[in-house]
């Protein structure tokens, strides 16, 4: 006769909970949760993001055009419009070197692959699948700025700041990683590159010790240089735009930029007022000529728009039901 189980060994029909299967909305991972999940936070195992009933759109065909901002049109077409601009950007590229980029971090940084940091590998396929971009190389690199840029001309690099990766959610971490590769898909990356290299360079005395001096002074003197950098600021409010094509929940861009205007203290702000703030500064923006030129001429000196704006102008967008109307083709 067989030994029955003592009754702390049988399990309790309330600790029996049934299994599911999940695939992620995101990257296709089938996850095993239990059956109470949607009540629960549970995140894929793969990509880390949240699990969701929601669908995800994954664009087929997109046109960089349905989607830039007409600040990052108009300036870009007044950057073209100088004359020899393109031959003498991919000179300077070629003489200080597109290799020396990736050689830089290949030394420097951890390279993202599939075994090296498999989440944040995965949300790189998710941005790219979801936009239609070839996958770039991606790393980490030690810096204690909260930043993240996309760099190279043939072959580009995408690169995180580990300040950066420290503060947010994994939600947020894929709105960064989406902009950058927006940078792509919009095909920002020659002038983009041009121009941080311009801010690198902006100390001529420097700019005389390395090869290609002469291809520099011939874009600053040509307007090259200022008008680069003019365009290069509202190139990011398309790659904000980018970024919520792929997260497809505008409060995650909104969440993102506060913490990139308030740091470590974002934990504590209210974020229903710093939406608020947002729809302020543009109120005061579009209808206060003082706060507008006050506005830009303090934003004329930085690489990216002021968070705030970033924020009014995605809120903006959205609302227009531009958006919206992507998401529906």
């Amino acid at each position: 006769m067989a030994k029955k189980k003592p009754e702390s060994e049988e399990p309790s029909s309330e600790a029996v909970t049934k299994a599911l299967s999940v695939r992620c909305r995101y990257c296709g991972q089938k996850n095993a949760v239990k059956e109470d999940y949607v009540n629960r936070s549970a995140n894929c195992g793969k990509c880390k993001l949240p699990l969701s009933n929601e669908p995800h759109k994954k664009f087929a065909s997109l046109n960089k055009h349905d989607y830039i901002h007409p600040a990052d049109s108009k300036a870009l077409a007044a950057l073209r419009a100088i004359p020899g601009i393109d031959t003498a950007l991919k000179k300077l590229l070629a003489v200080t070197g597109e290799s020396a980029i990736r050689v830089s971090f290949m030394a420097s940084a951890i390279r993202v692959t599939d075994k090296q940091c498999p989440d944040l590998y995965a949300k790189l396929q998710i941005a790219c699948t979801t936009l239609g971009v070839d996958m770039p190389d991606m790393f980490i690199q030690q810096n204690p700025m909260v930043n993240a840029f996309t760099g190279g001309v043939e072959r580009p690099v995408i690169v995180l700041h580990s300040a950066l990766l420290e503060r947010l959610t994994d939600e947020e971490t894929l709105a960064v990683i989406a902009h950058e590769v927006g940078h792509i898909h919009s095909e920002h990356v020659l002038y983009l590159t041009a121009a941080r290299l311009m801010e690198a360079l902006a100390n001529l005395s420097i700019a005389r010790l390395i090869p290609g001096s002469e291809i520099i002074k011939f874009i600053v003197s040509a307007g090259i240089s200022s008008a680069l950098l003019a365009w290069s600021r509202r190139a990011e409010l398309s790659c904000d735009r980018a970024a919520l094509l792929v997260t497809q929940d505008p409060h995650v861009i909104g969440r993102t930029m506060m913490k990139l205007g308030g740091g470590t203290f974002a934990s504590k702000i209210d974020y229903e007022l710093f939406l608020e703030q947002a729809r302020e500064f543009q109120k005061n923006y579009d209808e206060n000529k003082l706060d507008k030129f006050w506005a830009d001429i303090i934003n004329a000196g930085l690489s990216h728009p002021f968070p705030v704006w970033r924020v009014s102008e995605i809120l903006q967008w959205v609302e227009s039901g531009q958006y919206q109307g992507l998401m529906d083709k």
